[in-house]
């Protein structure tokens, strides 16, 4: 490769991959004559349901309606409060709002960036319905004592397990360690599609049963409405593909484990560098995200695009600070300003080569050195 040019992920070399496989798939659905609810996405479900050990899995149009139709389907909604992380995506807020309820912003554990058990006991009230953990960026969060904490107040349990596709809490993976789960497909996801979609898991056969009706209009039979429901269908193309790279998916996320390892040994007490850790002494976390910290991140950001290394920061604004929700803006919540002004994701890519690994690696001591020096 060139010298120290490095992207930040790669999709077009990450699908074409599989180009031969998703040629096969779109034969399929063509050969089918069904685009929606068809074969391919039965078939999906069974198979990712199998893979987060779980009894259903119900493919939806994207990870915001995961999470909104479990939110509806339990009955949330206007005068109810559930708790979300003060530093994740907005998309674990807006369900909230989608459903009329109000999301009670807590904030995370400073190591892990994931919510603080100690800090969500604090925040319950007698409004309380509902508790939505974020694996953030892949690492699982504390959910034994979130499950604690849901049983013992009488709380639904709800994973934002849109970054952790595959990773492991103990013997169980996310999607199988609440009351159910919320996943996305988004292209850049470890599990990604060739456009948007999403899955709720869950081994509830009532709250799966409720969100295949909540998907399709509220319907069973054509023309036949139940309820008020939702037009949010996992379309069949994309289950296709989702199916050839589930297969993919284990391979995949070792490669990024690889790649985290690598990184972990190398940037390892470098001056101002923060490194992730993996979570919970037993998680197994996929590293959908390697995110560092440093007090100088727009520095060390810059020094990186100049040395060749594209970045992201996950997130710059955190949503109590976005004009969508204004009513919290004067919200204490120190944390996620912190992290919003601190965190930087470096490279991670499953096809990115040990040539472009080293030079992040090389990159990164030399930016963080040149800091230092200033």
């Amino acid at each position: 490769m060139s010298a120290a040019s490095v992207p930040f992920l790669d999709l077009k070399r990450i699908n074409l991959r599989h180009e031969a496989a998703y040629a096969a798939a779109l034969a399929r659905v063509l050969a089918s004559g069904r685009v929606l609810l068809g074969e391919e996405t039965e078939a999906f479900e069974r198979e990712f349901a199998a893979y987060c050990g779980v009894k259903h899995c119900v493919g939806v149009g994207n990870g915001l309606d995961a999470l909104h139709l479990v939110l509806r389907a339990w009955g949330i909604g206007p005068g109810d409060e559930v708790i979300v992380p003060s530093h994740t995506f907005i998309a674990t807020w807006l369900a909230v709002s989608q459903a009329g309820a109000t999301p009670v912003p807590v904030e995370p554990d400073a190591t892990s960036f994931n919510l603080d058990p100690a800090r969500v006991e604090a925040a319950i009230t007698s409004r309380t319905r509902a508790l939505v953990p974020v694996h953030l960026y892949g690492r699982p969060a504390a959910m034994d004592a979130l499950r604690e904490i849901a049983a013992r107040r009488g709380l639904k349990l709800l994973e934002d397990a849109a970054q952790a596709h595959g990773a492991r809490l103990g013997a169980r993976r996310c999607g199988a360690l609440g009351d159910a789960a919320a996943f996305s497909f988004y292209p850049g996801k470890n599990l990604g599609a060739l456009g948007d979609g999403g899955a709720v898991t869950t081994d509830d056969d009532a709250l799966a049963d409720r969100i295949r009706l909540l998907r399709n209009y509220g319907s069973r039979v054509k023309y036949r409405h139940e309820a008020a429901g939702y037009n949010t269908r996992l379309d069949e193309l994309q289950a296709a593909f989702l199916r050839e790279r589930l297969k993919q998916l284990d391979a995949d996320n070792a490669r990024r484990s690889e790649i985290a390892r690598h990184y972990g040994e190398a940037l390892r007490g470098l001056p101002g560098l923060i490194l992730p850790d993996g979570g919970p002494a037993d998680a197994e976390p996929v590293w959908h995200l390697y995110v560092v910290r440093h007090a100088q991140r727009d520095r060390l950001d810059a020094e990186l695009q100049a040395r060749g290394i594209a970045t992201l920061v996950h997130y710059p604004t955190p949503a109590h600070r976005q004009a969508a929700y204004g009513e919290f803006a004067g919200a204490d919540l120190p944390m996620a300003d912190r992290l919003s002004a601190e965190v930087l994701s470096l490279p991670m890519d499953p096809t990115l080569s040990d040539e472009g690994v080293a030079a992040v690696v090389a990159a990164v001591r030399s930016a963080c050195s040149a800091i230092a020096r200033s």
